[in-house]
């Protein structure tokens, strides 16, 4: 614990500094810290980690270049007022487009926008893309995907074309490695627009990248799950994601608890 909080220390102090020199407000694609700046890769040790939170303060970083960062602000204005203006699902597949507005962008083999009813009741939301979802460019449809499909149809008895399904990032991470926080931040205006779109009545979230996502927290999805919260307006579930189910199947019944809670909220029987 204590040589995660010295990391995040380290991670904020690190961003701050950038903003602050940058005049930017999040990290915009393609732009990386310096070396100087970046944590050590692996396990650090506690000496090492209490080093870097010490010196995190005083290293220099170099402001991006005048042209990058005026092509970036430009970027993200274009993107904000095309996605205003999107007034359904294709719309907002139509202004992701051939998506390389991150790094996940030169690595996927499909984008994976998002599947089923688009008046849908019920949302899932889930982390990334895996090799499957990244070859058929569906989100869901590998083992975890079969096993969130039992959920919806055997659980809860509805199709799932009846609900819809997304990520917090549309592009594989390689090797299936969790995403990083530029990349989120990268996709994140996609998925709140997917939601303003889709309307429903309540949100589930799949795991801890997409209930952090949504909530803007970073409490982990063990103390998450099953407490009911919201995400602009709309009732949320956060829930243990289906591939961690498959890698601990005795939890399944913690998630059955949440489903059964959602099917409650939607006045379903249960």
């Amino acid at each position: 614990m204590d040589r995660e909080i010295r990391r995040l220390a380290y991670l904020i102090a690190a961003h701050a500094q950038w903003q602050s020199m940058s005049g930017v407000v999040g990290i915009p694609q393609g732009l990386a810290l310096p070396e100087a700046a970046r944590p050590p890769e692996g396990e650090a040790s506690e000496d090492r980690t209490a080093d870097v939170v010490a010196t995190s303060a005083r290293f220099s970083i170099d402001p991006p270049p005048a042209d990058q960062m005026a092509r970036v602000n430009a970027d993200a204005a274009s993107d904000a007022r095309a996605l205003a203006t999107t007034a359904s699902l294709d719309d907002l597949s139509s202004v992701i487009g051939d998506c390389q507005r991150c790094k996940l962008g030169k690595g996927r083999t499909r984008l994976v926008f998002g599947v089923g009813n688009p008046d849908a009741r019920l949302m899932f939301v889930g982390e990334g893309p895996g090799r499957d979802e990244d070859l058929k460019g569906e989100p869901f449809v590998g083992r975890a995907g079969m096993l969130l499909t039992d959920i919806i149809e055997k659980g809860m008895r509805l199709k799932r074309s009846d609900v819809y399904i997304c990520n917090v990032v549309k592009c594989r991470p390689p090797e299936n490695r969790n995403p990083e926080p530029d990349e989120v931040e990268t996709c994140s205006p996609f998925l709140r627009r997917q939601i303003a779109l889709v309307q429903p009545e309540v949100i589930v979230a799949l795991g801890k990248f997409a209930a952090q996502t949504l909530l803007g927290s970073t409490t982990p999805i063990t103390k998450l799950r099953g407490n009911w919260s919201e995400y602009q307006g709309v009732p949320l579930m956060p829930t243990l994601h289906p591939a961690y189910l498959l890698r601990n199947p005795a939890d399944k019944k913690l998630v059955w608890q949440d489903i059964k809670s959602v099917m409650t909220r939607l006045g379903m029987p249960t």
